[in-house]
């Protein structure tokens, strides 16, 4: 078993399987995508947190620990690493796109400079690095960063973070329609629940994306 077999959906279920990957590394980027402090920090109430402790392990313990090191591997073989975080330029959000503004679990009001809205400390971006805001889902639709891509001639993007069924996979299906190659890490990302997690990477994979360990990835980078 291994990514050529792995999450595999309906549609692909007998399909051939896909050829090695060769890439360029002036051509390839590592994207990561919204994993901000307000993630992070356990809920107030103690039913909340019983339902969202498997979520802050697999974060702690599991995507933020790999994306560390897939963020090294990239810098240390001179690829790009960019980041998007969800952050507003207004104070009182009204700049936000409305999926961010309807009441419920999805509202967010994350003003730029708010401590909340800054990518966590194990993942800062360092020297030049790209951060795009973004008041989407997906990384492409509210900011330039497909401009940014093709100006640097980035034709392939690997994406990782967080929610695998939300802001991942709106971002991923984004740069697919954008003619980008996409791989989706699947141990640098999370969603809600492992149930999400990997319902959606069954979804994504092989039509928008190829989902990839990153002990896989790196094997070929």
């Amino acid at each position: 078993m291994g990514w050529k077999t792995n999450y595999r959906s309906f549609y692909y279920e007998n399909a051939p399987e896909p050829d090695d990957f060769v890439f360029k590394k002036e051509e390839t980027a590592l994207l990561v995508i919204d994993i901000q402090n307000t993630y992070l920090q356990p809920p107030e109430d103690p039913a909340e947190q019983k339902r969202w402790a498997p979520f802050l392990k697999r974060m702690n313990s599991t995507v933020i620990p790999n994306t560390a090191k897939l963020m090294t591997h990239f810098r240390d073989n001179g690829m790009d690493v960019l980041f998007a975080r969800i952050a507003c330029l207004k104070e009182n959000g009204k700049d936000r796109s409305l999926s961010q503004k309807k009441p419920g679990w999805n509202y967010l009001l994350l003003p730029k400079d708010s401590e909340e809205s800054q990518i966590v400390p194990e993942l800062l971006p360092q020297e030049d690095e790209i951060v795009v805001c973004k008041t989407t889902d997906s990384a492409l639709t509210g900011t330039n960063l497909r401009l940014i891509l093709h100006n640097m001639n980035i034709k392939n993007v690997i994406v990782v973070g967080i929610f695998t069924d939300q802001c991942i996979s709106s971002s991923v299906r984004s740069l697919a329609d954008e003619s980008f190659n996409v791989i989706v890490v699947e141990d640098c990302c999370a969603a809600g629940s492992d149930e999400l997690h990997e319902k959606e990477l069954e979804i994504l994979n092989m039509i928008y994306c190829h989902v990839l360990s990153s002990k896989e990835l790196t094997s070929f980078l």
